[in-house]
């Protein structure tokens, strides 16, 4: 607590402006603050950042913004593209840099002490924010621009550019009185304060709650790579002689799949689905009505009937009645698939005579036997053939093949963590130099779970070549000593698939930054990423790239038909529990201003569904990041569905070929309108322009098998 008050004296010493003589002293000496320097057009200080720069770093930073902000509102000449709208996108570059470091501490590098700082700067981040969003001069110029365009000699990215600021000011509360502003600031203030709760508690849950195993014999079926890290994991908390299963998915889910210990299933199964669910210092059930209740209260605000018509004017669906109708289309296609394989589960627990009715703790086990039975695949077996590094290298000849890009390690870059590696990109053709990729690819205390993909800086050619950087993040459990680290077809599909995101930044051609990579809608943003992943099962990459670890002898061919035979082996289950989180955030966000007790809301509404009851939602709502810990998917889950319908009819658009994925036209076509365009085009257009057509739903359900091919 004495931490903290230290933290908030600095801040309230900067709000209060002590004077330029203040200012340079916060900043001197903080490489936070400085100017991207070193090779590659300039990288991030992670080797010199301190948790204690970032407070006055930040308040450094947003005067710095303000300063450019005020010179851009106080300009006497009219307002024009270049005076405004330009000057926009090059404002505030100190911030963005900074924002990109502080990314990777809330995300890769959490701490205590760092929960502290986030405490402090998210509200104030926030209220800046909402502050040049607000301001009726700046968006006086913008509102003009927007409306007088007859006459000007516009290209599409400066109308898409214009489109994208007026648009986003106005969601944001540009139009509002303000009374209203101050009410929408306010609203801000409160749901940065219980994001930042609701990810700590998460990560505490995530971080301190586990599963101790004292004898092997409870860790019977268990991989010994998995036995391994479970061993690793309890030595990094001093813990002798035994195994640790940490409340994660990467732990968890090997576990679920291979134990023979049902007991133990069920205890770890129900420790993972309860995190934020506990009724303890980590519960988010308190915080998850406080920001539906602020979230309904800001789109009224806008005028918007619920938050969820609010969180889809700008996206490609539109509506949530919109994005609900996809949904249910395929909900009860992925449920009778669901039943179908329960069923032929359950035959195989009875011939076992176990006794036992399938439950959630027992999905995966047995459908890994189910597997076995009807494709004659053993997912160990398939594991010894993928090994990190060399699926690593695999990514790399796809992105060779479909774009002509080169990866090369290099070493003058500093990194954040050892764990981290860096590689310069080049075009394979002429040796342009496009960006630099970061991989961190290890699970650690203080790392959140899961995967994602993020850009430290945005390419674009506004002014000079500017360079991006992005970065890929991931959980795999460490390998012990200087063993292999082997991982799942799961989790090779999910390393491909951030992949696509890192690609779609690097390939980026655009003049504006804010218009570049991904930033793109968050229905669309999915089907890049979601493309890709159709890579991995291909001959080309798999007997190149899948090694047995070893004997280094390639995947067999018998074996790759198999996984090829088994391509849409339990899609109920992953349509199912992914879906069943997409309708939930949905409904929970159509609900608009009414009372929700999340528990009996997410069990009345899976009730009203017909879940089957051996899967649960892949996100329970206690734990559920993607939509209580900022508002990127808030009423936006659905986003992977919508993408996933535009990648099923883009890979037909290659199987079409005699040449299949690696057609080199098609895959030019992609690079043109998809993987280079960022937000230059609206999203639909743009994909008409690669496929001549829009997406049909169709092409999804043959991808999952719901409908013949």
């Amino acid at each position: 607590m004495k931490s903290k008050n230290i933290y908030l004296i600095i801040l309230a010493a900067a709000i209060a402006g002590c004077g330029q003589t203040k200012q340079k002293n916060m900043t001197e000496n903080n490489p936070l603050f400085e100017k991207w320097s070193g090779p590659y057009n300039g990288v991030p200080p992670f080797d010199k950042v301190k948790v204690d720069q970032f407070i006055p770093a930040f308040e450094a930073a947003m005067t710095e913004k303000q300063k450019e902000i005020n010179a851009i509102v106080e300009n006497t000449q009219e307002p024009d593209f270049v005076n405004t709208i330009e000057a926009l996108e090059n404002s505030g570059q100190t911030l963005h840099n900074l924002e990109a470091v502080y990314g990777v501490w809330t995300s890769n590098m959490g701490s205590a002490e760092m929960d502290k700082v986030q405490e402090v700067i998210e509200p104030k981040l926030t209220s800046f924010n909402d502050s040049i969003y607000q301001n009726k001069k700046l968006f006086g110029r913008i509102e003009k621009l927007y409306n007088d365009t007859v006459g000007k000699n516009y290209s599409e990215e400066q109308q898409r550019l214009l489109w994208r600021y007026y648009t986003n000011y106005v969601l944001a509360g540009a139009k509002l009185d303000d009374a209203a502003k101050k009410k929408v600031t306010d609203i801000n203030k409160e749901l940065a304060a219980l994001f930042t709760k609701f990810r700590q508690h998460q990560l505490a849950d995530e971080n301190d709650k586990y599963v101790e195993i004292t004898t092997l014999d409870d860790l019977k079926g268990v991989p010994e790579d998995v036995i391994s890290s479970y061993a690793q994991t309890a030595k990094q908390k001093n813990k002798n002689g035994v195994w640790l299963i940490s409340n994660t998915r990467s732990a968890v889910e090997p576990f679920l799949t291979f134990a023979i210990n049902r007991p133990l299933r069920e205890k770890v199964f129900k420790m993972f689905v309860s995190r934020g669910d506990n009724g303890d210092a980590n519960d988010n059930n308190a915080i998850i009505p406080q920001i539906l209740k602020l979230r309904a209260e800001k789109a009224h605000l806008m005028g918007y009937e619920t938050f969820a018509h609010l969180k889809l004017a700008d996206k490609m669906a539109k509506t949530p009645e919109r994005a609900l109708e996809l949904m249910e289309a395929v909900w009860p296609a992925a449920v009778n698939r669901v039943h179908e394989e329960v069923a032929d589960m359950q035959k195989i627990a009875d011939a076992e005579k176990s006794g036992i009715q399938i439950e959630p703790w027992d999905y995966r086990y047995y459908a890994e036997k189910v597997r076995k039975a009807k494709y004659d695949i053993d997912q160990n077996e398939v594991k010894e053939y993928l090994q990190l590094d060399k699926l690593r290298e695999g990514m790399f000849y796809v992105a060779g093949e479909l774009f002509n890009l080169k990866f090369t390690k290099v070493n003058d870059v500093p990194v954040f963590h050892p764990d981290v590696s860096v590689y310069k990109v080049e075009n394979n053709n002429d040796g342009k130099f496009i960006g630099l990729w970061y991989f961190d690819p290890y699970a650690r205390t203080g790392k959140r779970s899961g995967a994602w993909m993020t850009a430290y800086r945005e390419q674009n050619t506004l002014e000079g070549n500017v360079t991006t950087i992005v970065s890929n993040n991931c959980n795999f459990i460490k390998g012990k000593g200087n063993e292999p680290v082997l991982v799942s077809w799961d989790d090779a599909t999910t390393l491909f698939h951030e992949f696509g995101h890192a690609l779609h930044g690097l390939c980026s051609q655009v003049k504006y930054p804010s218009l570049s990579g991904t930033n793109v809608a968050t229905d669309y943003v999915e089907f890049p990423s979601q493309l890709l992943e159709r890579w991995l099962p291909t001959k080309k990459v798999l007997q190149q790239y899948a090694l047995h670890y070893k004997t280094g002898k390639a995947l067999p061919d018998e074996l790759l038909a198999k996984i090829n035979k088994s391509a849409e082996f339990n899609q109920g289950f992953q349509t199912v529990e992914y879906l069943s989180s997409a309708l939930v955030d949905m409904k929970i966000h159509l609900e608009g201003d009414k009372a929700i007790n999340p528990k009996d809301f997410e069990k009345k509404t899976l009730e009203a569904l017909h879940m089957p009851s051996e899967i649960v939602m892949r996100h329970r709502l206690p734990q559920f990041g993607h939509i209580f810990s900022d508002d990127a998917y808030a009423a936006g889950y659905y986003s992977y569905l919508w993408s996933d319908v535009i990648s099923a009819d883009a890979t037909e658009a290659f199987t079409e070929t005699k040449d299949g994925l690696y057609d080199k036209a098609v895959a030019g076509k992609l690079l043109q309108y998809v993987f280079s365009k960022g937000a230059t085009m609206e999203e639909g257009k743009a994909y008409r322009m690669f496929r001549g057509k829009d997406p049909e739903v169709s092409a999804l359900m043959r991808s999952r098998g719901f409908i013949s091919k």
